[in-house]
Formats: C-alpha cells, sequence, structure tokens
C-alpha cells in the first residue's frame, strides 16, 4: 500500500511541479474530508486559504487553524488529516527529495506545520 498521498487520496492532492529535487503538491478540500494515512518528506506549506483542521498519527493530534498565506515548515512525518472548519482547505507544499545535509543529526519531527 502506497504511502504517497498522491494515491492515497488522489481527489485532494495533485502534483503540479516536479524535478530531481522537489516536488510540488496542490491540496484542496472541504469541510469534512479526512485523508487517509499518508507520508510527506521534509516540506514547506503555503496557504492559500484559511482553515482548521485536526492532524493525526499514532494516537496523538494536533489541531492546526491558519490564515491565508501563511509559510510552514513540516518535518517528514506520517499522518491523516480532517478539515474540522466551515471553509475548504486549499494549500501548496514543496517537498523536498534531497536528505538532510551530511553529518546532520536525523530529528523527532513534530506532529503537523511548525513556525
Amino acid at each position: 500500500m502506497s504511502s504517497d498521498p498522491t494515491v492515497t487520496d488522489p481527489e485532494a492532492y495533485r502534483t503540479i511541479f516536479e524535478n530531481d529535487r522537489v516536488r510540488v503538491l496542490e491540496y484542496s478540500d472541504e469541510p469534512g474530508y479526512k485523508t487517509a494515512p499518508h507520508r510527506h518528506p521534509d516540506s514547506v506549506m503555503y496557504t492559500l486559504s484559511s482553515f482548521r483542521r485536526t492532524v493525526s498519527a499514532g494516537g496523538h493530534q494536533v489541531e492546526v487553524e491558519l490564515p491565508a498565506g501563511t509559510l510552514r515548515w513540516v518535518g517528514a512525518q506520517e499522518h491523516y488529516g480532517e478539515n474540522t472548519g466551515q471553509t475548504n482547505s486549499h494549500a501548496i507544499f514543496v517537498e523536498l527529495k534531497e536528505p538532510n545535509p551530511a553529518g546532520a543529526p536525523a530529528t523527532v519531527q513534530p506532529l503537523g506545520p511548525q513556525p
């Protein structure tokens, strides 16, 4: 089973650009939409709309509420999400394909987007 979000949730995620260093995904959903579990590498998220959602993994969950035009770092993680707000979610993810710089220690990433 694939954990690529374009495979697990093709109605919500689509690739809009890809080369050997990055993949850019567009994400959109409606209130109440819940994704299947999927994985993101280290990414930058840009919100095109304001939204509220719950991001969950491994028995943990975080509430995320962001205004349109927000940039957030999303460390590599596997999760699923649910639009718990009253508006559609619309965001762009720039996924990095390159590993951590040489010598950088692997760290446990917090769930959800980070400032």
